[in-house]
């Protein structure tokens, strides 16, 4: 997998586009497909501005893995809205955001880009995934901090992390985040398990900020060096400290793994080159008929055939 590689985090982006497009955006029945036409601007604008050689819009085939759940339980839990045994459970979504999740996936299989999900994980495993096997550059388009922790200025990872629309940008490398954060991307999910995120139903340690966090892995050097330190009572911490990580133990035993993205998902064998014309142009007439793509599309198809 050569050349510049473009990683769409789908969800976090139609999710955007949802809440960014206003709900007036209807199909000729009257359906809202505000979602569909925003994400196509949204692709639409990347792949002008950034010109990458392949792209692959990476789906959520299991929002919150039994795995996860299983090693903290309250993963994700504040979002379900419908729990179902022997299946994923139901995230909480806006009723009228969930019929246009099919639409954007046939539209995007019709036009050809690569799109994968895989039983089990999550987008940001796939994510993970594909960036550990890929031998050139890679830009990931997310709206979600999580996956700062790929970020790798020597393999040319970074996260373009939308700040308004796509059209704002931060280009999120090294630099960014030990400016912002005080870490590399190593260094990254080490600081957001011991932070938390109540977003994702994260605890975190009690009473350890991020920019204690942050303090606590610049003189120990990461998680494992820390919790060595709570051993050491010549290392420097607080008693406070002390007492807060032997308390988390139970927890930073088994967060890592639910914090970290995987990076040995089972994906797929896809194209994943930038198509140049529909694959399929009779099914994306007819998509663009009954949905009523319209420009969107169309410049979408337009710097796609460029």
């Amino acid at each position: 997998m050569t050349g510049r590689l473009m990683l769409l985090d789908t969800a976090s982006l139609y999710f955007r586009a949802y809440f960014g497009v206003p709900d007036s955006v209807k199909a000729p029945d009257g359906t809202p497909v505000n979602a569909v036409r925003g994400l196509l601007d949204f692709i639409d604008r990347l792949v002008r501005d950034h010109r990458p050689d392949r792209l692959v819009a990476c789906m959520d085939a299991d929002w919150r893995p039994q795995w996860r759940v299983d090693l903290i339980p309250t993963y994700k839990a504040h979002r379900v809205a419908e729990e179902h045994e022997g299946a994923p459970d139901e995230e909480e979504v806006p009723d009228t955001l969930s019929p246009q999740v099919p639409v954007i996936e046939d539209v995007l299989d019709a036009i050809g880009i690569a799109r994968v999900g895989v039983a089990g994980y999550e987008a940001d495993d796939v994510i993970g995934t594909f960036t550990a096997r890929a031998d050139g550059p890679v830009d990931i388009v997310t709206g979600d901090r999580d996956l700062y922790q790929l970020v790798d200025d020597e393999r040319g990872i970074r996260v373009l992390y939308p700040l308004k629309g796509v059209g704002t940008l931060q280009l999120t490398d090294e630099a960014v985040l030990r400016g912002k954060y005080g870490v590399d991307g190593r260094g990254y999910a080490d600081l957001a398990l011991l932070r938390g995120d109540p977003s994702d139903g994260l605890p975190g340690v009690a009473g350890i900020g991020e920019k204690t966090a942050a303090k606590l892995l610049a003189e120990f050097g990461d998680l494992a060096g820390i919790m060595a330190a709570v051993d050491d009572p010549r290392a420097r911490l607080t008693p406070s400290q002390r007492k807060r990580l032997t308390e988390a133990r139970p927890y930073v035993a088994v967060a890592p793994k639910v914090v970290r993205v995987a990076g040995d998902v089972p994906l797929p064998d896809v194209d994943t080159a930038l198509p140049h014309a529909p694959r399929d142009p009779a099914a994306l007439e007819d998509l663009a008929e009954r949905w009523g793509l319209g420009g969107s599309l169309q410049r979408l198809l337009g710097t796609l055939a460029e």
